[in-house]
């Protein structure tokens, strides 16, 4: 299958500036370039998306750069609904540095920062070398900027696009980059880049979109219960990566195939027989998570992954080091205690009670479980000897609430 048709197939394609990008995408070596900004110290799932997508253009022949805008990350990408804030000049070199370093850690793609080429632009030279070229009724016209204009929008973000197309007409001429890609929702501001080039010198580059990730209900992928999924294995652990993608949606599961991993279509069409003929197995959603954790993190995390998982399926939470114990069990709601306590008493504290009378009910019904075990004297005393490594105890009320208790 020939490039265009992978990228179509795997429906990453949203929008393109011309059909002339089909035969180029297939038959030439193209550099290319796409961009973020960087508003924090780590790229996280949403961004998955575009490192994958450049790395299969990667895998054709094609040269990827990815761009980190220590510029217009100063400015802000205009948001729908209201400013973004300014963030100071100390954390977005600092947040360039982390990004620079993990993009070419995790893929190893060229890294350039737009603060290197728009530092010392003037605000005279700004105006005449590239504002000219920028009509405002086609400004107001993007989307982005329309969507702004009740509430109101500042000259600072109506700037943003200007700074992007300059962008793109840098990186052409220093790195003859003649196609730039960005999400769905960045059409406006590709296009812009586009148009400078062929107005100030009058030559032909290409845009494209793909698009933007969603979860069913139509939110953007990237959350899990409110928590953000990093791509820094620091801040999400292999395990967390594992069992965000392992949760996916059974309608949403062969999409994420397609986008999150390089298994061709024979492979693909094969798990997608097995979601609808054996759908218990759950296979599609455990090759999603071991491909995403194998290709970001290496097989000796997603090793550590998968023993994590296996441990608590089977509860022999004793089997798991300390920092694998609170990994595994991170955002789960947890108290302190620091002396002997009542099981019911810390049901309760735990929120996993509402009451005495029912979490004495929950344990007498075999419904709690201390440390994978099940406990049934609703007189039971939490101390020391139920400590896992000395430091905490896993209450469990029913198939799937976790409390943890920590000794102090």
């Amino acid at each position: 299958m020939k490039l265009f048709e992978d990228l179509k197939y795997r429906d990453m394609v949203a929008n393109k500036t011309s059909e002339d990008l089909i035969d180029k995408l297939n038959n030439e070596k193209m550099t290319f370039y796409i961009g973020t900004d960087p508003t924090a110290d780590s790229l996280h799932i949403g961004h998955l998306m575009f490192l994958i997508l450049a790395k299969r253009l990667q895998n054709y022949g094609h040269n990827p750069i990815i761009l980190v805008g220590g510029a217009t990350g100063l400015i802000g990408d205009p948001r729908p609904s209201s400013e973004r804030p300014i963030v100071s000049k100390e954390v977005i070199e600092s947040n360039f540095n982390s990004l620079r370093n993990q993009i070419q850690g995790l893929f190893g793609f060229k890294v350039v920062n737009n603060y290197d080429w728009c530092k010392d632009i003037n605000f005279i030279d700004y105006l005449r070398d590239y504002g000219k070229y920028f009509p405002v009724p086609y400004m107001l016209a993007k989307d982005v900027v329309k969507s702004r204009l009740e509430v109101g929008i500042t000259y600072t973000e109506f700037s943003y696009m200007i700074m992007q197309a300059l962008d793109f007409l840098y990186l052409y001429e220093t790195e003859n980059c003649a196609l730039q890609i960005g999400g769905q929702d960045q059409w406006g501001n590709l296009t812009s880049g586009v148009e400078l080039i062929r107005k100030k010198l009058g030559n032909q580059v290409f845009a494209m979109t793909y698009p933007l990730m969603t979860n069913s209900d139509g939110s953007k992928i990237g959350k899990s219960e409110g928590a953000t999924i990093w791509l820094d294995k620091e801040k999400t652990s292999s395990y967390e990566l594992y069992q965000f993608f392992l949760n996916t949606e059974d309608e949403k599961v062969v999409d994420y195939l397609k986008k999150f991993t390089f298994l061709n279509k024979e492979e693909i069409d094969e798990l997608e027989i097995s979601l609808k003929e054996e759908p218990h197995l759950r296979k599609p959603h455990k090759i999603l998570a071991e491909s995403v954790v194998r290709d970001l993190h290496g097989e000796e995390e997603l090793e550590k992954a998968l023993k994590v998982t296996k441990v608590l399926f089977d509860e022999k939470y004793e089997t798991l080091t300390l920092n694998e114990l609170l990994v595994a069990f991170r955002g789960v709601d947890s108290i302190n205690i620091n002396g002997p306590k009542l099981l019911v008493d810390c049901l309760i504290e735990s929120k996993l009670a509402s009451s005495k009378r029912e979490a004495r009910e929950f344990i007498k019904n075999g419904s709690v479980k201390v440390n994978g075990i099940k406990e049934l004297d609703v007189e039971k005393v939490l101390n020391a000897e139920d400590m896992l490594k000395e430091s905490v105890c896993i209450l469990k009320r029913g198939k799937k609430k976790y409390s943890l208790i920590k000794w102090q």
